[in-house]
């Protein structure tokens, strides 16, 4: 059975970083349409920097690797998606441990993200957050994990994180700065659940990475 290791992991927030930089500009105009316009920006800075530091100071095992990235998101992420994408990866740190991950432990791992940021912020499916996207993404891995791989768990949840984020656009938010606007606010995706689809996109993009290198050496 094919495991995650480190090293995808690694390559995975490398792999955030390099797809938020490549979308900062769209990510902050969808929040410019509902929020304060900074979200692509935000999340730029957090994961370049978590990136950085994954370079500096490697870890060796998936929680190793998520722990870094929280507490480097949590420091260096304004508003209100530091402490929630800081929550979402401590508590997939703190399920993921020393150890590789199948996919009973994958899932398990999404699940504990959902959990991490629904606790600290407050937010349900349908509130037009970040939530959207998570919450589904974790059920599809949970779906997955029976008899699928790895990577099959992971583009279940990336697949359902995607279809996710589309369905925040015609809702009225009810939480966060969105949740001002009212009416106002139907036909914009929400943000943060686009900027979630896109980090477990690159879950998906981080095992084909490592999948290659592996056979080239």
């Amino acid at each position: 059975m094919q495991q995650l290791d480190g090293g995808w992991a690694r390559a995975w927030i490398r792999e955030c970083a390099r797809v938020i930089a490549e979308q900062r500009v769209a990510l902050m105009e969808l929040d410019r349409a509902i929020g304060d316009g900074d979200h692509g920006e935000n999340l730029d800075r957090g994961f370049s920097a978590a990136a950085a530091r994954l370079a500096e100071f490697p870890a060796d095992s998936p929680g190793e690797v998520l722990r870094l990235t929280a507490a480097t998101l949590m420091s260096t992420v304004g508003g209100a998606a530091g402490p929630l994408y800081g929550t979402a990866f401590l508590r997939a740190a703190r399920t993921a441990g020393d150890d590789d991950l199948d996919p009973g432990r994958l899932a398990a791992m999404l699940q504990a993200a959902v959990e991490g940021i629904t606790t600290r912020g407050r937010a349900r499916a349908g509130d037009k957050t970040m939530v959207d996207a998570w919450a589904p993404a974790a059920q599809a891995a949970r779906r997955a994990a029976g008899e699928g791989t790895v990577q099959e768990v992971l583009q279940a949840a990336a697949t359902a994180a995607a279809e996710g984020a589309r369905a925040t656009e015609p809702w009225v938010a009810r939480k966060g700065r969105a949740s001002y606007l009212g009416e106002r606010a139907r036909g914009h995706r929400d943000p943060g659940a686009q900027s979630s689809a896109l980090l477990l996109q690159a879950a998906v993009s981080a095992v084909h990475q490592v999948t290659v290198s592996e056979q080239e050496s």
